[in-house]
């Protein structure tokens, strides 16, 4: 009775007590061109856009609770389909001496590798902010933590299911083949109202931060289908995807030590349920080279290895037979990148990286910078290219959508 008393008196909190909170947050305008032609007739050169991510908070019983609210909002100037909103956070935690809770909408995130994030599983990746599949969507969920001297125990209830968000007919960088949101299909009867559960073991041993988790339920990373409807009965080809969410059991494991200027990583997963075992991993190092010429720069030296046993599986030429198949790129790929901070007042950082496709699959590249501006103002600039895919790789749909980002965030 007491918990529910505490779940009743914050679900009357934004009515009654907002004004005893905090409001933080964003506004930001974002330019994004591209250097070649566009590959399609409903694409642009360059896109404008507008972002909004505000966030309350309020704490009480000294410190021992806490409401969020976080809502996002964003407005593209072309494409209708990266224009949404959505809450990324509307929830209660509840903090004990050796155990927490968390109920309603939050996000959770797993992982240590600096090119992907494989174990990341809670959270739907929102794919239309950026294509590099850092921002997430909101996701419902209740948490428990148990909080041991032999680590910390998570358990995850999570009612509801969020699609992947994708880029529409006018967006750019998107696939060749435009991906039909409105007609997904899910293996589940209950569809995205399937409740998924999931537990993480987590520890620090010595110099070691390890993670141990196990995930059931609807997969966010859907695979597709190209089912008679959608092929062109003249030219048979494929005239859109369709995303197929089966229900999926993956256990994986996150790993990262500290020796002296050394940072080792590792993520890797098995995953039942999409076809045939899905195993995956990412592991590499970062040394990094503290003060370099008795100044203030950091330099950090980044390689990584990416493997996914599904190999030839992500070929979409699948689609002809009407079989599920994926568009995930990265099987066999090595990363090698460097990364520049400053240490200096306004956190000036520059992150420069390629991902080498060892089977021939061409060469990705990515340059990320951001500045402090003063005390509110935020400035990031992105640059991302592809060369030498082949015809028939998952990528070779944005070898002419070398882009420029420019943002400019006001924080307050």
């Amino acid at each position: 009775m007491r918990l529910l008393r505490k779940l009743a008196a914050v679900l009357l909190l934004p009515a009654t007590a907002l004004h005893a909170g905090e409001w933080r947050g964003y506004v930001a305008g974002e330019w994004l061109g591209f250097l070649e032609d566009p590959a399609y007739p409903d694409q642009h050169s360059s896109y404008l856009s507008l972002a909004a991510e505000p966030e309350y908070f309020h704490e009480w019983n000294e410190g021992s609770d806490l409401f969020t609210f976080k809502p996002y909002g964003l407005l593209d100037q072309h494409d209708s389909e990266r224009t949404h909103a959505d809450i990324r956070e509307l929830s209660w935690d509840h903090a004990a001496y050796d155990w927490e809770l968390r109920a309603g909408i939050s996000k959770v995130f797993w992982g240590v590798t600096e090119s992907v994030h494989l174990v990341d599983i809670i959270n739907q990746t929102d794919l239309v902010v950026n294509i590099d599949g850092e921002d997430k969507l909101g996701q419902p969920m209740l948490k428990l933590a148990l909080i041991r001297d032999w680590g910390v125990i998570d358990m995850f209830l999570l009612p509801g299911f969020r699609e992947r968000t994708f880029p529409g007919k006018e967006g750019r960088p998107r696939f060749a083949i435009p991906i039909h949101e409105n007609s997904v299909r899910y293996e589940s009867g209950a569809e995205e109202w399937h409740t998924d559960a999931a537990i993480r073991w987590s520890d620090s041993i010595g110099e070691f931060d390890i993670g141990l988790a196990h995930f059931y339920g609807t997969s966010r990373e859907p695979r597709f289908l190209a089912e008679p409807p959608a092929i062109n009965p003249v030219t048979g080809s494929i005239d859109h995807l369709t995303p197929y969410y089966e229900i999926i059991h993956q256990t994986s494991i996150d790993l990262q030590a500290i020796y002296g200027s050394w940072l080792w990583k590792l993520e890797a997963f098995t995953r039942s349920g999409q076809g045939d075992r899905i195993n995956t991993a990412a592991g590499g190092f970062e040394y990094t080279f503290v003060g370099v010429k008795a100044s203030q720069l950091d330099i950090g030296v980044i390689t990584e290895y990416l493997y996914d046993s599904r190999g030839e599986e992500l070929d979409p030429g699948k689609a002809f037979a009407s079989e599920p198949f994926s568009l995930s790129p990265f099987q066999n790929d090595l990363v090698l990148g460097t990364r520049f901070t400053l240490n200096d007042v306004n956190g000036s950082e520059l992150l420069a990286s390629v991902i080498l496709d060892l089977d021939g699959g061409g060469q990705s590249y990515n340059i990320e910078a951001s500045r402090r501006l003063g005390n509110d103002w935020k400035l990031s600039l992105e640059a991302r290219g592809l060369s030498n895919a082949p015809q028939d790789s998952t990528l070779s749909s944005f070898e002419d959508d070398t882009r420029l980002r420019m943002e400019l965030a006001r924080y307050f």
